[in-house]
């Protein structure tokens, strides 16, 4: 993999996984929000234009994994949410296409408005019920429709070592009480960050080579499907605890600002008909994600 990558958001809990995990012989640059401000017009044309100038012979690609994710601060923070999550990716676009750079952009499964009863497919159409959703399929839409190389990934129930995520929750949860109530009225794909990041770089490397996907919408999370009430049981069993100690509850009795996808589950048809390698299921991940990085779970 000889490849120049930018990854805007690098230091949020993807990009850091996308920085641990780029091969050795990649040159990467992973600017967080206060070093690459994706709103700054400006800002992002000089990272885009100083990644091709340092490329040399290596490949550049921009991997965005900024985002502004607080699903329910976003629902009094709309113009935020709207300048991070739709203008940033539209300007983003715009610099890789004035370049000719290829974009690989990071959307989510809040899209969709979660009362489908099948894996949602690559061409479904986006119908989001949350803010948050909202300024993301905006995202996606002006990507797709700014004429660069750009392909949209969405993904879903992401956890990993790095940042706040619902594994970290449980296990802080898991010392300080007793039982703990998690809803078992939404269903979703989890998916290790450590698996993600690989997908991402692989497809990466993919989009930069003579063969890229046909496909300009794609979706990657882990294999298989189950409930934050089954995810937290597993979580406790890798913790060596009692999974019983998880008690199942409905999503009304936690009622939040921003409405909750009952149902996800994202289809990864279209990232297999490209070659790309699947995600492995959820619950191996999980495995593997705490064989891994046990101590970052468990602080």
């Amino acid at each position: 993999m000889t490849l120049a990558l930018l990854v805007p958001g690098g230091t949020g809990q993807l990009g850091r996984e996308l920085v641990a995990r780029a091969p050795e012989r990649c040159q990467v640059r992973a600017p967080g929000s206060a070093e690459l401000d994706v709103t700054n017009a400006g800002a992002v044309i000089e990272a885009v234009k100083s990644l091709v100038e340092g490329a040399g012979e290596l490949r550049p690609v921009v991997v965005n994994a900024a985002a502004y994710t607080a699903v329910d601060a976003a629902e009094t923070d709309e113009t935020r949410a709207f300048a991070v999550n739709a203008d940033g990716p539209r300007l983003l676009a715009a610099a890789c296409s004035a370049h000719g750079v290829p974009l690989v952009h990071v959307s989510t499964d809040y899209v969709f408005p979660g009362d489908g009863d099948r894996p949602y497919r690559e061409d479904d159409r986006p119908s989001p019920r949350s803010v948050y959703g909202t300024t993301k399929a905006a995202g996606e839409e002006a990507v797709l429709g700014s004429g660069a190389r750009a392909w949209v990934v969405r993904t879903g129930w992401v956890y990993g070592a790095y940042g706040h995520n619902f594994v970290k929750t449980m296990t802080r949860l898991s010392a300080k009480h007793e039982t703990v109530s998690v809803v078992d009225d939404q269903r979703g794909s989890p998916t290790w960050t450590g698996d993600l990041a690989a997908g991402l770089l692989e497809l990466a490397e993919r989009v930069t080579s003579d063969e890229p996907p046909a496909a300009k919408v794609l979706h990657a999370t882990g294999a298989g499907e189950t409930t934050w009430y089954e995810f937290a049981g597993a979580v406790f069993a890798e913790l060596g605890l009692d999974p019983a100690r998880v008690r199942p509850c409905k999503s009304d009795e936690f009622p939040r600002p921003a409405p909750r996808p009952a149902y996800s589950v994202l289809s990864d048809e279209a990232w297999r008909a490209s070659g790309l390698t699947p995600l492995r299921h959820w619950r191996e991940a999980l495995t593997a994600a705490f064989a891994e990085s046990r101590d970052a779970f468990t602080p």
